[in-house]
C-alpha cells in the first residue's frame, strides 16, 4: 500500500505530463517533495504520538493516508496533486515506523531481522506489482485510476490490520520527571552516536545513488534503451522481482551478523553505475544489444541498492534496545526518514542538473555513481564501528 503510493508516481510521470502539460523536470518535484515531507514529518509525528497507544495512532494515520491518496486520484491540477502528495508523505513514514516496531516485538530474536526484511519487502513487492500494474492501468485507462486502485487496497489493508495488528506493545513512557529526563538523555545520546550518524549518511547516499536516475526510469527505458511502451510494464515488473531478491539477500546477511558482510554487496554498485553510464551514452550502433546490457546493469543496481534494507533498521533498533532504551520509538523512524531524505536528495540533484542543462537523462547516472562511491566509503566505516561496538 505504502510502496504503491510512493513509487507508482515514477511510473506515471509521463502520463501526468500528457494530462496536465507540466514539464517532466518539474514533475520530478512530486518525488522530491514527497520524500522531504516524509523525512521531516516522520520523527516529529512519531515523538508527538508516543504518548498514545501505537495501535490507535496507526489507524488515525491510516485514515489520513486514505484521504490523501484519494485526493491524488482526483486532483484537478498540479498544485492540488502536489498538496495531496505532501499529505500522504506526512503520514506514510510514521505508519511504517509503527509497523517496524510492532514487528520487532512479535518476532523471536533469531527471526527479527528476517521478519523486518519482509516488512520492507513490501516496498519491493510494490515495485513488482504496483508500479507495473499502475503503469498498465495508466496506459489502458488513466493514471488517476492507478491511485484509485491504491485507495481500494488501503481499505482492505485497514480491515486486515484492524483484525491482526497487535493491540498492546511496550512503549517508552515517562511517569516521573526522572524517567522523562532519562528518555530525553537517551534520545540525545542516540542521535549523536557515531553508529547512528554513519548509518544515516549511508542510507542517504545509497538511496540517492538509486533515485538520482530511477526517478526517470520510464524515460531511460523507452528513450535511451530503445524499448517500446508495450514492454515497459514487463521490464518494470522484472526490476521489482530482482528487488525482492535483493531485499531477501539483505535479510540473509542481517541474520548472519548485520553490517559485517554488506560492504561486499555494496562494493559493485559504483562500478556497475559507471558501466551503465557507458552504455547509456554509447552511440548505439546496436541499440537492442546495448539496451539489454544496460537493463541488466540497472537490475544489478536494483538488487544491490535494496540489499541493505533489513540491516539498517535492525542496527538502529538494536543500538537503542541495548544502550538507549528511551530512544526506541525514535530509532524506528530513522530508516524511513533517511531513506526518503536520500530519495529527495537524489531526485532533487537530478532535477536541477537536468533542468539547468548540465546533464540529460541519459548521463544522469554519473551523479548516481558519485553517490555510490560515497555509500561504499560509509558502509566500510560502519563495518568498523559495529565491529568495535560488538
Amino acid at each position: 500500500m505504502l510502496g504503491c503510493n510512493e513509487y507508482m508516481i515514477v511510473g506515471v510521470l509521463k502520463d501526468i505530463h500528457s494530462d496536465m502539460g507540466t514539464p517532466l523536470a518539474t514533475l520530478g518535484i512530486l518525488v522530491t517533495l514527497f520524500a522531504l515531507v516524509y523525512s521531516f514529518c516522520t520523527p516529529f509525528i512519531s515523538l508527538l504520538s508516543a504518548r498514545f497507544k501505537r495501535h490507535n495512532v496507526l489507524f488515525g494515520l491510516l485514515t489520513i493516508f486514505l484521504v490523501a491518496n484519494t485526493w491524488t486520484a482526483f486532483a484537478p491540477n498540479f498544485i492540488q496533486l502536489l498538496l495531496s502528495r505532501i499529505l500522504a508523505g506526512a503520514t506514510a513514514g510514521s505508519i511504517i515506523s509503527i509497523t517496524v516496531v510492532m514487528a520487532s516485538f512479535i518476532a523471536p530474536p533469531e527471526k527479527k531481522a528476517g521478519l523486518i526484511s519482509w516488512v520492507f519487502a513490501g516496498f519491493s513487492i510494490a515495485n513488482v506489482a504496483g508500479v507495473p500494474i499502475g503503469n498498465t492501468i495508466a496506459q489502458v485507462f488513466s493514471w488517476r485510476d492507478s491511485f484509485w486502485m491504491v485507495t481500494i487496497l488501503t481499505i482492505i489493508i485497514f480491515a486486515l490490520l484492524f483484525i491482526y495488528a497487535p493491540k498492546d506493545t511496550p512503549q517508552s513512557q515517562a511517569n516521573t520527571p526522572e524517567e522523562a529526563a532519562k528518555i530525553s538523555s537517551d534520545r540525545k545520546k542516540y542521535i549523536v552516536h557515531p553508529i547512528t550518524v554513519t548509518n544515516a549518511l549511508f542510507i542517504i547516499c545509497v538511496t540517492g545513488a538509486q533515485y538520482s536516475y530511477y526517478t526517470y526510469i520510464t524515460e531511460i527505458i523507452t528513450k535511451y534503451l530503445h524499448f517500446t511502451d508495450s514492454v515497459l510494464s514487463i521490464l518494470l515488473f522484472i526490476l521489482g522481482i530482482v528487488s525482492i531478491f535483493g531485499n531477501k539477500l539483505g535479510g540473509y546477511y542481517a541474520d548472519r551478523g548485520n553490517m559485517q558482510d554488506i560492504p561486499y554487496v555494496i562494493m559493485p554498485v559504483s562500478l556497475v553505475l559507471i558501466g551503465l553510464l557507458i552504455n547509456l551514452t554509447n552511440p548505439h550502433n546496436f541499440p537492442l544489444a546495448f539496451g539489454i546490457i544496460a537493463f541488466i546493469l540497472i537490475a544489478v543496481v536494483c538488487i544491490v541498492n535494496v540489499s541493505y534494507g533489513a540491516n539498517v533498521p535492525v542496527l538502529f533498533l538494536d543500538l537503542a534496545n541495548d544502550e538507549f532504551p528511551g530512544a526506541l520509538d525514535l530509532s524506528s523512524t530513522f530508516n524511513p526518514v533517511f531513506s526518503n531524505l536520500g530519495i529527495a536528495v537524489g531526485s532533487f540533484v537530478s532535477s536541477i542538473a537536468i533542468g539547468t542543462g548540465l546533464f540529460n537523462i541519459g548521463n544522469i547516472v554519473f551523479i548516481s555513481a558519485i553517490f555510490g562511491f560515497c555509500s561504499l566509503a560509509l558502509v566500510l566505516r560502519l563495518k568498523k564501528l559495529t565491529k568495535e561496538d560488538i
